[in-house]
C-alpha cells in the first residue's frame, strides 16, 4: 500500500481525509496524486499553483487539483490544511481542471467530520455512509474567480512576469507591447487567446491575488490598496466587493468562526 493517502489504489475507500496543521510558514514542492484532491483550510491561506495557472484559497474556499496535475502549495503564515482525497472511480463529473470553489456549510461540516473519522474507515459502516454523501457535494460546486491563468508565449511572460513582480505597475498596454517587441493589437489578441481575459482583466486579477495574500499576512487594507497601485483604500474595497461580494475583512475571516 502507498504510504501517502493521495496515492491509495483502493476503490473500496472512495474518499480519504487527513488533517495537516502548520504552525507557520510552509512549502509543499511540485507533487501529484493518484486521486484527486480537494484542499480545504478552514484557516490561513494557502496559493496552489501549476504550470497552468495560480489559485489564492482564503478560508471560505477549496481547491479542486484533478489526479495527476502536478502542483506546488504554499502558505505564508499558519495553515490548518484539512484534505480529501477522492478515488478516480468516484470523479465521475467532477472538474477535469484545477478550480477554486466555494465551501458551503454542509461541505465544511462533512469534510471536519471526515478529518475527525481518520484514514481507516470500515466499508459499509456509519462513517462510510457519511463520506459517500461527499461526491455529490462536490459536483454541486461553482468555481470561484481567483484563477490566474499563465500565459506561454515569450513576449507574453516577458509582461506577466514584471507584472507579478510589481502588481503596482501601472503602464498601459500600448508601453507593455513596446517593451515586449510586439503591437498593442498583437498583445491584446494574445492575452485573450491564451488567458480567457483581457489584459485590464489580468492584472486586476492578479492585483486581487495579491491582495489576498498580503491581507492573509496581517496588512492593513489601506497599505495594501496604495502599494497595489489603487488610488485610494475606497476603490480598492469597492473592487473587491464586487469581485468577491464581500469586503476584505468579512471574505479572509476564518470560517471557524
Amino acid at each position: 500500500m502507498p504510504q501517502h493517502p493521495g496515492d491509495l489504489d483502493d476503490p473500496a475507500r472512495p474518499i480519504v481525509a487527513v488533517a495537516v496543521d502548520h504552525p507557520g510558514p510552509h512549502f509543499f514542492p511540485p507533487h501529484s496524486h493518484l486521486r484527486a484532491q480537494l484542499l480545504y483550510a478552514p484557516a490561513g491561506v494557502m496559493t496552489v499553483a501549476t504550470a497552468t495557472g495560480t489559485w489564492v484559497v482564503p478560508p471560505q474556499q477549496a481547491v479542486w487539483v484533478p489526479a495527476g496535475v502536478e502542483h506546488e502549495v504554499r502558505a505564508a503564515g499558519p495553515l490548518a490544511l484539512r484534505s480529501l482525497y477522492v478515488h478516480p472511480a468516484a470523479t465521475g463529473g467532477l472538474s477535469e481542471a484545477c478550480c477554486v470553489v466555494g465551501v458551503p456549510p454542509l461541505l465544511r461540516e462533512l469534510i471536519l467530520r471526515a478529518v475527525a473519522f481518520g484514514e481507516q474507515v470500515a466499508p459499509g459502516g456509519p462513517e462510510a455512509r457519511v463520506l459517500a454523501l461527499i461526491p455529490d457535494e462536490l459536483r454541486a460546486l461553482e468555481p470561484e474567480p481567483l484563477h490566474l491563468p499563465l500565459p506561454r508565449d515569450r513576449r507574453l511572460t516577458a509582461v506577466t512576469g514584471r507584472l507579478a513582480a510589481d502588481p503596482a505597475d501601472g503602464r498601459p498596454l500600448a508601453a507593455w507591447a513596446k517593451a515586449a517587441g510586439a503591437s498593442e493589437r498583437t498583445l491584446a489578441r494574445l492575452f485573450l487567446k491564451e488567458t480567457g481575459l483581457t489584459f485590464g482583466a489580468w492584472r486586476q486579477r492578479l492585483r486581487l491575488l495579491a491582495a489576498i495574500a498580503r491581507l492573509a499576512q496581517g496588512q492593513a487594507v489601506t497599505a495594501v490598496a496604495y502599494d497595489l497601485g489603487y488610488d485610494s483604500p475606497s476603490a480598492f474595497i469597492a473592487m473587491f466587493r464586487r469581485t468577491l461580494g464581500a469586503t476584505p475583512g468579512r471574505y479572509l475571516k476564518p470560517a471557524a468562526e
